[in-house]
């Protein structure tokens, strides 16, 4: 095997792994209300989105296009050792916002790996500057607030037509007759989050996959094995699509935590609400080929829904730390890719150092999290003992904090 396919297939591995990383840092999004309700076990929750995830990978190449031709000129000049790096600075960004249990985008931390690593090899002439701003910082900033504002409303119109529901807001005396009433809407509703947990699996196999099968592509286009332009081989919508569905499986158990109660309380009916409102947009967004972040539009309607809720409040601490992590990702993404170019472009010795750096960097995250670790026991405030939940929630908002 020689040096380029061999680079080929290093470059081919670690976007794997971004997309294993992938899979489990953004669990929370399908399933965090659902397991912080009860509608889903957590193991159980996993399963299902790993599956949708996968299934999702087929529906759309849309967002993969988007990613391997739309942000990168493929004819600037850009080689498999400048994705490299930015795979390099995307990984890194998830693993640390995952340590810390928090929220952030993966779509934003691969691409701003992609511009950082782009730019410190040929120049901004490499990034298509519409392309960044009109498909992905504004739908940026609208995801969360298109989310938040349907299921606000949504959560306001529910909430007149069947009235309040215990333990999500007000709270008051009922007969028994009401209290029966409540337990059969409280039962349908876990039902509808099953759904809406399940839809919004399928979109984020629909956008999050694509962004590796894109990257993959680009990779191919610029060692000169694909021509420009070209969609993803069904081997790499393939592969993709089940490595973000196995990393979907393991859990990312602290930001689960974090966005099923670290940001505000749900009851089944809200977290239903919230889950289909955050579905509707990234569907419809998906199928318009913005590389949006689940993440924000699923924190946004997870937001509106707890603050339509009488007497829902939001986690300031923690609100404070996903903003600055949102405003951060990019930037940090791509400042650690552009700094990993100085070591790929340097010939296969570099390229091998910066796939060994990124092997022990993983390891090193690993066995952090071990300290604190937050599992499927104790994901949930019902399921976890008590000396669990001390441990996991002190570990999580000292880092929260800290971030902050």
């Amino acid at each position: 095997m020689d040096s380029s396919t061999t680079l080929i297939a290093v470059t081919i591995a670690v976007a794997l792994l971004f997309d294993f990383t992938n899979g489990f840092h953004d669990t929370a999004n399908a399933v965090a209300t659902a397991i912080a309700t009860g509608a889903l076990r957590p193991k159980v929750a996993v399963a299902m989105s790993a599956v949708c995830n996968l299934a999702g990978a087929f529906v759309s190449v849309a967002v993969a296009k988007t990613i391997s031709g739309g942000i990168i000129d493929e004819h600037a000049g850009i080689r498999p050792p400048v994705i490299l790096a930015a795979l390099a600075g995307a990984v890194l960004w998830n693993l640390a916002t995952w340590l810390l249990g928090i929220p952030s985008s993966s779509s934003h931390a691969l691409v701003g790996g992609l511009i950082g690593a782009t730019v410190a090899s040929v120049g901004l002439q490499g990034v298509s500057a519409m392309a960044v701003v009109g498909k992905i910082l504004v739908p940026a900033v609208l995801s969360p607030l298109i989310g938040g504002v349907v299921a606000y409303a949504a959560t306001r119109a529910a909430g007149r037509l069947s009235g309040p529901e215990r333990g999500a807001g007000r709270a008051g005396r009922a007969g028994r007759a009401e209290r029966e009433t409540e337990r059969a809407g409280s039962r349908g509703a876990r039902a509808g989050q099953v759904l809406a947990a399940a839809l919004v699996s399928l979109a984020h196999g629909t956008g999050d996959g694509q962004k590796t099968m894109g990257v993959i592509t680009l990779t191919l286009v610029t060692a000169g094995s694909l021509p420009a332009g070209s969609a993803p081989p069904l081997w790499v919508i393939v592969t993709a699509g089940l490595t973000m569905a196995l990393g979907t499986y393991t859990g990312g158990w602290r930001i689960i935590r974090t966005l099923g109660t670290g940001l505000t309380r749900l009851g089944p009916r809200q977290g239903c609400v919230a889950q289909t409102s955050a579905a509707a947009v990234l569907l419809a967004t998906s199928h318009l080929g913005f590389a949006v972040s689940t993440t924000h539009a699923v924190t946004g309607s997870v937001a509106g829904a707890g603050l339509a809720t009488p007497g829902g409040v939001l986690s300031r601490t923690t609100v404070r730390a996903m903003l600055v992590s949102w405003v951060l990702t990019l930037p940090a993404a791509g400042l650690v890719a552009a700094l990993a170019v100085l070591l790929t472009e340097q010939g296969a010795w570099g390229q091998d150092t910066t796939a060994a750096l990124l092997v022990c960097a993983t390891l090193a995250f690993w066995a952090r999290s071990r300290r604190t670790a937050v599992t499927a026991r104790n994901v949930a405030p019902e399921t976890a003992t008590a000396a669990d939940t001390a441990t996991a929630t002190a570990g999580s908002t000292g880092a929260a904090t800290a971030t902050a």
